[in-house]
């Protein structure tokens, strides 16, 4: 049987394409379970980053879930619209806004517990092998936020 040569300008061979599209695949599946909630897919990580760690900097939320601040200020305007965080400059350095969890938003954690195990009903990822592709994505990660260029 002949072997076909490699095509690196074909859109299935692109690793970046098939992330996107399962990237795009997952947030859709999460969407008719935030959205009872009020929730989008970035609010959903922005509240999980901060049940991990409160009172934080934007800087260092934008960096924990890589989004930068154009993305990040009017998501956070939004979800303090929503009485799940507050917003206050420092006292210090005002140019440092740090966020914070209401208690709203920390109640929010009880009704987001069952979110993973309802996406994993879904099947789209074998148990078995979930832990394993979860650790070869982080590493894919952090590779590629330590690359400054090409």
């Amino acid at each position: 049987m002949e072997q076909k040569e490699f095509n690196p300008l074909l859109l299935d061979n692109q690793l970046c394409f098939a992330l996107y599209v399962c990237s795009k695949e997952i947030i859709k599946k999460y969407t008719p379970i935030l959205t009872p909630l009020g929730l989008t897919y970035t609010s959903y990580i922005t509240l999980l980053s901060l049940w991990e760690k409160d009172n934080v900097s934007v800087k260092e939320l934008g960096n924990k879930i890589y989004l930068d601040s154009g993305t990040l200020t009017p998501l956070l305007k939004k979800m303090e619209a929503q009485e799940l965080l507050q917003r206050k400059r420092s006292s210090v350095d005002e140019r440092t806004v740090y966020i914070t969890l209401t208690q709203k938003g920390r109640d929010m954690k009880e009704k987001c517990k069952g979110i993973p195990n309802q996406l994993l009903c879904q099947n789209f990822v074998d148990l078995e092998t979930a832990p394993m592709l979860l650790q070869n994505l982080h590493a894919i990660m952090h590779k590629i936020s330590s690359i400054d260029c090409c």
